[in-house]
């Protein structure tokens, strides 16, 4: 594994991860369909994101790219799959909690305009 991932990167490798955490052990095996289909999705919406590598965890960002159903689906992946990841993949357990953790530094999508800024003026 390279430790050195471009955030988006390490974002997709950890959903990947997480989802197959939870299949071997919800699902008994390999991955199925419905699995492959919600990584499908996750991996969709990281490159289709408008902060690129100034993503702010998905918890914290404004823009919500998930549909309700499968943003049920990924919390319901991450909570199961998270404790686990601190033993199974540790870097990308630490580097997901940091990301969390970082205070947003002024990335903004492209599109969307700053309130701070609006009213300054």
């Amino acid at each position: 594994m390279k430790f050195f991932l471009d955030r988006i990167e390490r974002e997709k490798l950890t959903v990947e991860k997480m989802i197959h955490i939870f299949c071997e052990l919800k699902h008994n095996g390999k991955l199925c369909s419905n699995c492959t289909e919600m990584l499908d999705y996750a991996n969709e919406r990281l490159d289709r994101c408008p902060y690129k590598n100034g993503k702010p965890a998905c918890i914290d960002c404004p823009i919500h790219c998930y549909n309700k159903i499968m943003r049920e689906k990924i919390r319901e992946i991450m909570r199961f799959s998270g404790p686990k990841m601190l033993f199974r993949h540790p870097y990308l357990a630490l580097m997901h909690l940091v990301d969390e953790k970082k205070k947003k530094n002024g990335a903004e999508a492209p599109f969307i305009k700053s309130k701070k800024k609006e009213s300054k003026k």
